[in-house]
């Protein structure tokens, strides 16, 4: 497996020419930066090397990632670290609406890692911190990516009650690749997540990687798996192993695959689909409300 990721990798440094990104830099990139810095904040852009993030931090946008930068699974796709996190810290919240209101941010997206260490999962923190942003930052609009919390509905209800814009739970990939590539998390729990968000009238939003060996008609019923669960948003991406521990990327899909992926997805019913190479979840976020 070792050879086999090492491989990987180093197809990876010869990706094709649609894979571009724009390099980090310019005025707003820096300031972004120096906030993030300054008020002791983690994002998903940088622990999880996000291929856009020299576009939105341009742009003073970020995708925050609350509860630490240590996560307690090891999933084969992520490249945020793994092992036993440290305790909450509960003036977070406080920094984050402050960095938001000196960002000028309009619209939020919020993440974080797995918290299995505690015994709501992270569930009230969660709450709480959304509760916050309300409060300091009239007028903000948000969408939460949130772990599974094992799909208790007790769990989940906190997020709901909490009433974020856009809940996102992302299936990441098909079913089949699901065990391999996803840690401790399970397909048909994913699923339930995204039901029970649905059924709360919030808007439910979910993503999925291409190019780690998934087919043509997994991908397709993925979509189904989505729509009957009452998913009404979702992004499409390229994979990209972020390291040597980490899955190889089976195959580069080419941007017109994107395309014709997401013509499917908006004729199957999806209100909002964005789906090309550097895609992740997200991407254009604040059009998803």
């Amino acid at each position: 497996m070792k050879k086999e990721m090492a491989e990987g990798l180093k197809e990876r440094k010869r990706l094709p020419h649609w894979m571009r990104m724009q390099m980090p830099g310019g005025k707003k990139y820096m300031d972004v930066k120096e906030i993030v810095r300054a008020h002791k904040l983690h994002t998903i852009c940088t622990s999880g090397n996000c291929p856009n993030i020299g576009e939105c931090w341009a742009e003073g946008t970020a995708t925050f990632m609350i509860l630490g930068n240590i996560c307690t699974r090891s999933c084969k796709f992520c490249a945020v670290p793994t092992g036993k996190p440290l305790p909450p810290d509960t003036e977070e919240p406080y920094r984050l609406a402050d960095s938001i209101k000196k960002m000028g941010i309009k619209h939020a997206v919020l993440t974080s890692v797995d918290r299995d260490d505690l015994e709501d999962k992270g569930a009230g923190f969660w709450a709480t911190t959304i509760q916050i942003l309300k409060e300091k930052v009239p007028h903000l609009t948000m969408e939460t990516l949130i772990p599974d919390f094992d799909a208790k509905p007790e769990l989940l209800e906190k997020i709901i009650l909490a009433a974020p814009e856009v809940i996102s739970h992302n299936l990441e990939t098909v079913a089949r690749l699901t065990p391999r590539i996803r840690s401790r998390a399970k397909y048909e729990r994913s699923l339930k997540v995204i039901n029970q968000v649905s059924k709360s009238g919030i808007i439910a939003k979910s993503g999925i990687m291409l190019g780690l060996g998934e087919r043509e008609e997994e991908i397709l019923q993925t979509m189904d798996d989505l729509l009957l669960a009452g998913c009404s948003v979702l992004t499409m991406g390229q994979y990209l192993q972020p390291g040597l521990d980490h899955m190889p990327v089976v195959e580069y899909i080419h941007p017109e695959k994107f395309e014709d992926y997401k013509n499917s997805a908006l004729q199957k019913g999806f209100s909002k689909v964005e789906s090309s190479p550097l895609v992740r979840s997200s991407y254009h976020a604040e059009k998803h409300i």
